[in-house]
């Protein structure tokens, strides 16, 4: 009987052991968009909802999101007022938030299409002068994104349309439009963050080339290229180690996720920090 108290007690003990780290176990509440693919919906099949699963699953711990349409004031009414306590995919770096270490590194690119044959890959090609541009707008005015800004130093501005980044919620993943103007002719080329090209330009029915724009700083303050990372509340130091602790044992797991979204990512993902892009 003596071993069998022994073994009851030690199972007793795994059964503390096991239900207090469950119980310990907080969920992970993200900040995330409900409609912003590639990135993220509701419906989970954004490539940041699935490395925000890969990361709970890895500190032994649940998903609870916030969904809010990611505009500004985000930050102010997400994280600041702690309903959630994390965001993925924020530029490494960024304002009123800590970022955790870069999980990819990307770029603006060219997207035309494949039958065309334009093959762009620099601001100062002569075929922008001629071509009908698209680039994506977060405010009224489309100089308020990298891509508008280059255009502009160049004087090319005449023959650029604007596609709002956010877009019409009604409709499913709004910021898409742009790519479906190039598909559909209504313009030659857009200029669009490396992500949601990548992603887009594998679902519908037309062939498109993508190329990374040059140079990847354009002038003295103007990047191209940004790193990524996640951002959680200034101050909360034991989730910003834990996160990164497990973005750095799950970077392979992570790398294969971006693959198979299409995102295209640049080799330095952990070169010094650029201000934020528009997303």
């Amino acid at each position: 009987m003596k071993w069998c108290r022994r073994f009851c007690f030690v199972v007793l003990v795994m059964r503390l052991i096991i239900g207090a780290a469950a119980a310990d176990a907080t969920p992970l509440r993200v900040c995330a968009d409900p409609n912003n693919l590639p990135f993220s919906d509701r419906a989970g099949q954004g490539f940041e909802n699935k490395i925000i699963a890969l990361v709970a699953q890895d500190l032994g711990s649940t998903v609870e999101y916030t969904w809010w349409a990611q505009r500004r004031g985000y930050i102010r009414q997400t994280l600041k007022e702690e309903l959630c306590d994390i965001w993925p995919g924020v530029a490494s770096g960024a304002e009123m938030m800590t970022s955790t270490r870069p999980y990819y590194r990307s770029s603006y690119v060219f997207v035309t299409r494949a039958d065309r044959g334009l093959h762009i890959a620099s601001f100062d090609d002569p075929q922008l002068r001629e071509l009908a541009i698209g680039v994506q707008m977060v405010g009224s005015d489309a100089t308020n994104t990298p891509p508008a800004h280059a255009l502009a130093r160049r004087g090319v501005v005449q023959n650029v349309y604007g596609y709002m980044l956010y877009g019409d919620y009604r409709h499913p993943h709004p910021p898409s439009a742009v790519i479906d103007a190039v598909e559909s002719g209504e313009v030659d080329v857009a200029i669009v963050w490396g992500p949601m090209a990548g992603y887009f330009a594998t679902q519908g029915s037309t062939p498109l080339t993508i190329e990374p724009v040059q140079p990847l700083r354009d002038g003295a303050g103007l990047p191209m290229a940004f790193n990524i990372s996640m951002g959680v509340r200034r101050g909360d130091h034991a989730l910003l180690q834990r996160v990164n602790d497990s973005l750095e044992r799950n970077h392979a797991a992570v790398a294969a996720i971006l693959a198979a979204y299409h995102v295209p990512v640049l080799p330095d993902a952990f070169a010094v920090p650029d201000a934020a892009p528009p997303r």
